[in-house]
């Protein structure tokens, strides 16, 4: 089953999404928003299935989706925290600024709480006021919780995963060395982060949700051309029910948490940094990353980071090559 949310107010109106992306149904009658749906999962997920039912079978009225008309799935959420899943992509930074990785971060994900009282819809813009921030995509894997305990065990934490996304978690890497030397971790330097069209139930993925990962390359473009294709399930350390687990060992989660999985890295073949798209590699999935590469093969960092009219591009395709979660598409606006 896929879920959407159409412009409407600040929470958007929840819709249901056939699976080729190209009808919906509006789903008011059941619960006005996703959020609201989340709330009473028990109750509410059966009937949204009925209806995603029905409208696969032509059997309810229905009306054309168009991605420019959908805002974020959750347009405010009550919790948004990121973790650093991939340990390949911290590993590239410190070793680009000659530092050394502790052991611990094998076995003890890194997390930041961002913010989530507004997300951006998968075409709003990306706003820069001013490009000397060093405004950076970051293309990752998110999932939505229902209600998780204090203390939930890695296999309860995934029980609680309700549904699957794609993020643009876009930052300012420039603003970031001066906020983490104050000892307290970003602010600044996490602007508003974009979503996919919809989200998706695990069991609608099918064998792509494994163990906790989703599993499939993520394409990431930029300006039109191929800048990224890891593969989201490989060279992920931590899966969701442990980074679930770890944001909850405090503290329990309430329905409608998003947790992130951090950028989607991979190392190359033959286990160095990855190569270029163009030179027949995996690419990357933010432009830190390959900043972090050049640095270290070449000494200097030489791709910038974006500018006000580049235009970035996240998507997922199926065996089909139809998209699964919808396209993220953002132009940068800068000023």
């Amino acid at each position: 089953m896929k879920l959407g949310s159409l412009k409407n107010g600040r929470d958007g109106r929840l819709i249901v999404v056939s699976d080729d992306l190209a009808w919906f149904a509006d789903a008011g009658h059941i619960v006005p928003t996703l959020q609201g749906a989340l709330d009473e999962w028990e109750r509410v997920e059966p009937l949204l299935k009925n209806l995603h039912t029905d409208l696969e079978h032509g059997a309810i009225p229905r009306m054309r989706f168009h991605e420019r008309d959908a805002a974020a799935p959750l347009p405010r959420a009550y919790q948004w925290a990121d973790g650093s899943a991939y340990v390949n992509h911290v590993a590239l930074v410190r070793q680009a600024r000659g530092a050394e990785l502790p052991e611990s971060f094998w076995h003890d994900p890194l997390m930041y709480q961002g913010g989530s009282d507004g997300f951006l819809g998968p075409r709003d813009p990306i706003p820069l006021r001013d490009e000397a921030w060093g405004c950076d995509l970051e293309a990752e894997v998110v999932v939505v919780t229902g209600d998780v305990p204090l203390g939930a065990t890695r296999e309860q934490a995934l029980d609680a995963v309700r549904l699957v996304g794609l993020t643009n978690d876009v930052s300012l890497r420039n603003l970031i060395p001066g906020e983490l030397a104050k000892g307290f971790g970003f602010f600044q330097s996490k602007p508003a982060s974009a979503f996919s069209p919809v989200f998706v139930t695990p069991d609608a993925l099918g064998e792509r949700w494994q163990d906790g990962k989703l599993h499939g390359c993520l394409e990431v473009e930029l300006n039109g051309q191929p800048f990224g294709r890891a593969d989201a399930g490989e060279d992920m350390t931590f899966d969701f029910g442990t980074l679930i687990a770890h944001a909850a060992k405090t503290r329990a989660l309430g329905a409608g948490t998003i947790i992130g999985s951090g950028t989607v890295s991979n190392r190359d073949t033959d286990g160095g940094p990855g190569k270029p798209v163009a030179d027949g590699g995996l690419g990357y999935s933010c432009i830190a990353e390959v900043r972090m590469v050049e640095t270290i093969q070449g000494g200097t960092a030489v791709t910038p980071f974006l500018r006000g009219g580049d235009r970035v591009a996240i998507t997922m395709h199926d065996e089909r090559h139809h998209p699964i979660f919808g396209t993220i598409e953002q132009e940068v606006v800068a000023g």
